[in-house]
């Protein structure tokens, strides 16, 4: 086990994030803290930082080590981006912090800015190719990856407050002139990276303003459920958003849900960035990745620590050792229900009862594996938990639909009350619902025959009858419980077979 710290300075906020990791259960994050230093405005002119800026940012670094300290971190990683990096004074600002806080900051330079927020991104979300757009403070890093490789990355020494303060300084928040000035400057300066345009790829968004305009279009659209890692916008999406944000007064954007107090100046701006970088690269869709910078250097530095400690190409499951870890998820028990459910599923497509895809039995396996998992706040209530649980995690490698429908697939308990967790969000059709039904039945019906936790079932495999079937269930031990509640919820299965079921415990020979 490892707990590390990591101190984003960045030109709006300064950040510390606690972080720990595992092999068993991977990269969990502890604590999250923020203040709005705002250190680009102690930039002068000639990018020279103030005393009173470095008094801001010493202030700050000591204020995080006591916190790190109480958290009894191995080690604490203060990063400095554009506003340090831009700083003609950088040597000054270096030293006196060191004198002052005892911290050697690390300075990351605009290619490491962009490497590392590519990186986290496609060690936590499931996208093959994308661009990605990170917009701080004074800078914006933009990559384009392909096959989970990046391709090209370029840092512009601007971001929301440079474009604030650029186009905005004096004026309205929706001054007509200066979204018209600051769009045509962010065009020229996209269009300058030819590798960029008309890639018909997702953009991917990481930051706190675009964090700002996903929970902004939540709440517009009464969004169902929590999170906004890996929430997908369409282009009329981003439209309603600038729409809602330009036609507001300053009173009304104190009170627009999402939109946090310290962005309310630079909101239009990001957006207006945003917008601009969806018609040059032709978007897909706009995706919004709470990993980015701080995730990308942690996951590097332990890259240099472990073997293979992340793997991208199966990003879904360090969120498996996640919630094992958090809900006490018993290992072998988890693994006995997937073999129970996967030689089910196999059974029953073989005899041509279901039709089965790869898709719908991974989708079983992880549910499975996950099932009932809210019976770690009260039995008498899994199910309710468990689809609270699971639809309102932030989990890594998977869209909010297919979250929920792991959600209604874990949380199964029959055809009712799928329907009303299913109300909750009304986001599959007719045929959806009736291959959730199915998983789920599955599910429910594997869950008691290991009812006791004992793992008793070794093997089972299905025999047709004339009018009939019947499953031979192979196990080794006492089977009492297992054979009360299987024939008490062997139903599930008859509905699916259309048929009657004769349940055979015979004990194993091997």
């Amino acid at each position: 086990m490892k707990r590390l710290g990591l101190v984003d300075i960045g030109s709006n906020t300064i950040r510390l994030v606690i972080f720990e990791y595992s092999k068993e259960t991977g990269l969990q994050e502890l604590q999250n803290i923020k203040t709005p230093a705002r250190l680009y405005q102690f930039l002068s002119d000639d990018k020279v930082m103030s005393d009173k800026g470095i008094d801001v940012l010493c202030e700050t670094l000591n204020s995080f080590q006591k916190v790190a300290q109480k958290f009894n971190v191995n080690a604490l990683y203060p990063v400095a981006t554009a506003a340090v990096r831009q700083a003609t004074n950088i040597e000054d600002v270096i030293v006196k912090v060191k004198e002052q806080t005892g911290i050697d900051m690390r300075i990351i330079s605009e290619q490491e800015e962009a490497y590392f927020g590519f990186y986290a991104v496609i060690n936590t979300l499931d996208y093959e190719d994308g661009v990605t757009v990170d917009i701080g403070g004074g800078s914006t890093e933009v990559t384009f990856f392909e096959d989970k490789e990046l391709k090209f990355s370029h840092s512009f020494p601007f971001g929301v407050v440079t474009l604030q303060n650029m186009f905005f300084k004096g004026k309205a928040h929706n001054d007509k002139d200066a979204i018209e000035a600051a769009a045509k400057f962010i065009q020229e300066q996209l269009r300058s990276l030819r590798w960029l345009e008309k890639r018909r790829v997702p953009i991917i968004a990481i930051g706190g303003s675009a964090r700002n305009i996903a929970r902004i279009h939540q709440s517009l659209t009464e969004y169902p459920i929590a999170g906004v890692h890996g929430y997908a916008m369409k282009e009329a999406d981003l439209d309603l958003v600038f729409e809602n944000l330009t036609s507001a007064s300053q009173d009304d954007l104190e009170d627009l849900d999402g939109l946090s107090r310290d962005r309310q100046d630079i909101i239009v701006p990001s957006c207006v960035l945003f917008n601009t970088l969806f018609d040059e690269v032709d978007a897909t869709e706009f995706i919004f990745s709470r990993k980015g910078l701080r995730e990308g250097v942690i996951m590097n530095i332990l890259e240099q620590e472990y073997v293979l400690p992340f793997d991208k190409d199966n990003v879904f499951k360090d969120s498996l050792k996640n919630l094992a870890s958090d809900y006490n998820i018993n290992q072998e028990e988890a693994n006995q229900r997937v073999m129970i459910a996967e030689t089910l599923y196999y059974e029953l497509d073989k005899l041509e009862l279901i039709e089965g895809n790869k898709r719908d039995k991974a989708f079983l396996r992880h549910a499975a594996y996950l099932y009932y998992l809210g019976s770690y706040i009260d039995s008498d209530a899994s199910s309710q938990h468990t689809y609270y649980i699971l639809s309102n995690s932030s989990l890594n490698g998977i869209s909010h639909k297919d979250r929920v429908k792991l959600a209604l697939l874990a949380s199964y308990k029959n055809k009712s009350l799928l329907k009303f967790y299913e109300d909750e969000t009304r986001w599959f059709n007719g045929e959806e619902r009736e291959v959730i039904q199915m998983l789920g039945s599955i599910l429910k019906f594997a869950y008691a025959l290991n009812i006791s936790n004992t793992n008793i079932v070794k093997a089972l495999y299905f025999e047709k009858n004339a009018s009939d079937y019947n499953l031979v269930i192979e196990y080794s031990g006492d089977a009492i419980a297992e054979e009360y509640q299987a024939e008490r919820q062997k139903k599930h299965i008859e509905k699916l077979i259309k048929s009657k079921l004769n349940l055979i415990f015979t004990e194993s020979l091997h």
